[in-house]
């Protein structure tokens, strides 16, 4: 049975790369749109603009990873694709696997094109191995909440209302263009539940040198995140069949 979920999560994730995330639309919003935010603030102040780039990767990270997974289910559901997956030997939570994968693979593919693009031009050294080490789980736990928010509703108009939500909650609250410690207590208390957080803390912490502790803490948080989201959108989805 395992071995039919394995090749059930690949070929679902294949499936959705191909047919959702390597299309114009999901391109643009998870790099044009990120992109031509960072070169808003870059405009201001374009002093520091080294200082932006985190929160350019973690950005694109949010909206890549999330740019049709917030939606792909509930439009599969609607034209009865996700049920003619299940008439295979294949889980539901094997089903759910597969379009996190999915999600999370188009974000790294487009976030590796930001950094290459960002260190190159702008010289930097970040470490190869922590970026990877907070990159990959942070598609994950970011894929993992699309998915959550796609099953919490019903309707796709509506999961991409509910997505934008917090997509832009955390784009404000993250530290992604401002300090977290500068921040009034309150809001600081709702950025240290939003995985974001997490991800740009550690993609922060990957350019500097000597910092492998901080970014192993925030990869863990991050899984912790996906764990979170995993289980509830798997039951949801689960009763969506019964």
């Amino acid at each position: 049975m395992w071995r039919d979920d394995l090749r059930g999560i690949y070929y679902i994730a294949l499936k959705d790369m191909r047919t959702y995330y390597l299309k114009p639309p999901a391109i643009s919003w998870g790099i044009a749109f990120p992109v031509a935010w960072i070169l808003a603030f870059y405009l201001r102040s374009p002093r520091n603009f080294e200082e932006l780039v985190p929160g350019l990767i973690a950005m694109t990270v949010l909206f890549s990873t999330t740019a049709a997974e917030a939606v792909v289910i509930n439009f599969e559901l609607r034209i009865g694709s996700l049920e003619r997956l299940l008439l295979a030997p294949i889980s539901v939570s094997a089903v759910l696997v597969g379009k996190v994968l999915g999600g999370a693979i188009f974000g790294l593919l487009m976030t590796g094109t930001v950094v290459l693009g960002s260190t190159i031009g702008l010289g930097l050294r970040p470490n190869p191995f922590g970026l990877l080490l907070v990159l990959v789980p942070s598609a994950l736990a970011l894929s993992s909440m699309g998915s959550l928010l796609c099953v919490l509703v019903k309707e796709v108009f509506e999961a991409q209302t509910l997505a934008n939500l917090p997509r832009f909650l955390m784009v404000f609250l993250c530290g992604v263009f401002y300090p977290i410690s500068a921040m009034p207590p309150a809001l600081q208390s709702i950025a240290h539940v939003l995985p974001l957080t997490y991800t740009v803390d550690g993609i922060r912490e990957a350019f500097l040198p000597g910092k492998i502790t901080t970014l192993l803490a925030d990869s863990l948080v991050l899984m912790a995140f996906t764990a979170l989201f995993l289980l509830p959108a798997t039951k949801l989805l689960r009763r969506r069949f019964v």
